[in-house]
């Protein structure tokens, strides 16, 4: 029994250790038959994971119809879809309301990331 709490106990320590070294992670909120989820989806959902701003920042994805999960109960998904919020150590840095289009979602996510430490590096 002692094994596993302390098997336990690592595992968790760990998980932990690795969600801490993020300096920040773009939460995307967003239902099902969202019109602008779908056009974020198309324009910039294939090439985000490869993008500077990615590494600052990775996306995370929350279905508002699912339970918010318990490390971002804090944060106000608010009304519309979808929305991007940038959270640094489970705090809200900034967010993005709605899908601006693929020509401003960079250059607002760069000003948020900015303001946080976290901009992407530029090679």
């Amino acid at each position: 029994m002692n094994r596993i709490i302390a098997l336990l106990a690592v595992t968790v320590a760990l998980a932990l250790s690795a969600t801490g070294s993020r300096a920040a992670e773009l939460v995307m909120f967003e239902r099902p038959g969202c019109v602008w989820c779908a056009r974020f989806n198309a324009e910039i959902a294939p090439i985000y994971a490869r993008t500077e701003e990615s590494q600052a920042a990775p996306l995370r994805r929350v279905d508002l119809n699912s339970p918010l999960p318990a490390d971002l109960a804090g944060i106000d998904p608010g009304a519309f879809t979808p929305t991007f919020v940038v959270v640094k150590e489970g705090r809200e840095i900034g967010r993005i309301r709605g899908y601006p289009g693929d020509a401003f979602f960079f250059g607002l996510l760069d000003r948020i990331l900015s303001s946080t430490g976290s901009e992407p590096a530029r090679s």
